[in-house]
């Protein structure tokens, strides 16, 4: 651990602790995570979820969220949990974290309790799969710090490589604390947008949102290995749509996102 900084080897027992007894939290020297002037989207969003969570440990499984990452959220965060509307079974929660005193994070958090299913649908499978097992692993891009946080592998084969799609397995070094869902959201925003791959020059980037549905609440994988890709829907005018997608190691979906991001340069 950093001296007196989270690290991924502690956020989230971190999270459990940070201080406030809702529905006001705050959180000080947040440093592992940082990316530049920013912090990684998904430990931001983890942060926001923890607190979620913390003051309404009542609240039933995450089903979906709607992130806006409004600006710079730096390594000092304090965070607002409201709740929008809530129902029989699906509560509507929102919460806003400032930084340096400016809005930086708003998400709109969707709970909602199981009920009996009239029909189903299972979940799709990876296409062109290959398991974590037969991947080579890849160190850690350079300049952004908190990729450190994690492990990293070749997602598609070398002769797989597409336009403007991203793939790779990824694990987080240290696990401990997470419950399942929040593991999901830690990670899910991991890796850079498929548009990169069809940059003509190097760049800065920049994601403005992300939107994610959960399928199921109960995501179990084998050795804390996930298989996450992202893939330009269309990169025109300095901004690109993109898809993101996770699955566990036997390649079932757990997570389908969308996302929009900024091109500069």
């Amino acid at each position: 651990m950093e001296a007196g900084g989270i690290t991924e080897q502690a956020i989230g027992l971190q999270a459990a602790a940070m201080a406030g007894k809702g529905p006001a939290f705050s959180l000080r020297g947040v440093d592992g995570w940082l990316q530049g002037r920013t912090m990684y989207g998904g430990a931001s969003s983890f942060l926001a979820y923890a607190a979620a969570r913390k003051a309404r440990p009542d609240l039933p499984p995450l089903r979906g969220a709607q992130i806006s990452f409004l600006a710079p959220v730096g390594s000092d965060v304090d965070i607002e949990v409201s709740s929008l509307r809530e129902g029989k079974s699906v509560a509507n929660i929102q919460t806003d974290m400032t930084s340096v005193g400016v809005l930086a994070h708003r998400a709109a958090w969707v709970f909602g309790s199981g009920r009996p299913s009239n029909g189903t649908v299972s979940a799709p499978r990876a296409e062109s799969f290959v398991p974590y097992t037969d991947m080579e692993e890849l160190d850690s891009p350079e300049g952004l710090h908190f990729v450190n946080n994690f492990q990293l592998r070749r997602g598609e084969a070398k002769d797989d490589r597409r336009p403007g799609v991203v793939r790779r397995w990824v694990r987080l070094k240290d696990r401990a604390g997470l419950d399942p869902i929040g593991e999901l959201v830690l990670i899910g925003d991991t890796l850079p947008p498929g548009s990169m791959r069809a940059m003509e020059r190097r760049g800065p980037i920049s994601s403005i949102n992300w939107a994610f549905t959960l399928l199921g609440d109960a995501p179990e994988t084998r050795d804390g290995w996930w298989l996450l890709e992202t893939a330009s829907n269309r990169m025109s005018d300095g901004f690109s749509s993109e898809t993101l997608r996770m699955w566990n190691a036997d390649g079932v979906q757990v997570m389908h996102g969308l996302q929009s991001v900024a091109i500069f340069g």
